[in-house]
């Protein structure tokens, strides 16, 4: 016979175990999830394109050969002749200076050493990558 005033046993094993799958099943796709809105960005004024600033570059060769708008100056003497050379020109004017990997670090801080004397301020060095 059936006693009325037997309390029941609770297993909640079973509900425990499938609760620990789906709450790992979360943490792996959560972070996969993207959400994406869609935004209308507003309507710009139309300009005139950006002209292309002018800029200054200088090229050394392995041979110590050194080039500014075609014209070939010679490396010992290019703090002087890069005075000259910048006489009339804006300071705030950007340089590139693009040189051999070959060449010594020595003379392209010489060369970097003589902008910065010339009173250039944005003086950036050209890499392959």
């Amino acid at each position: 016979m059936y006693d009325w005033d037997e309390k029941p046993e609770l297993n909640i094993t079973p509900l425990v175990d499938v609760m620990l799958v789906l709450l790992a099943i979360l943490m792996v796709t959560a972070p996969t999830m993207v959400y994406e809105e869609l935004i209308q960005l507003p309507k710009g004024s139309k300009t005139d394109p950006l002209k292309k600033a002018y800029s200054i570059e200088i090229r050394v060769t392995k041979s110590k050969d050194v080039t500014i708008e075609k014209v070939n100056y010679d490396f010992d003497k290019f703090p002087d002749e890069f005075i000259l050379f910048a006489q009339n020109k804006d300071k705030g004017t950007p340089v590139t200076i693009s040189a051999d990997e070959r060449i010594l670090y020595k003379d392209v801080m010489h060369i970097l050493k003589s902008v910065k004397m010339a009173g250039f301020t944005q003086v950036s060095l050209s890499t392959n990558g």
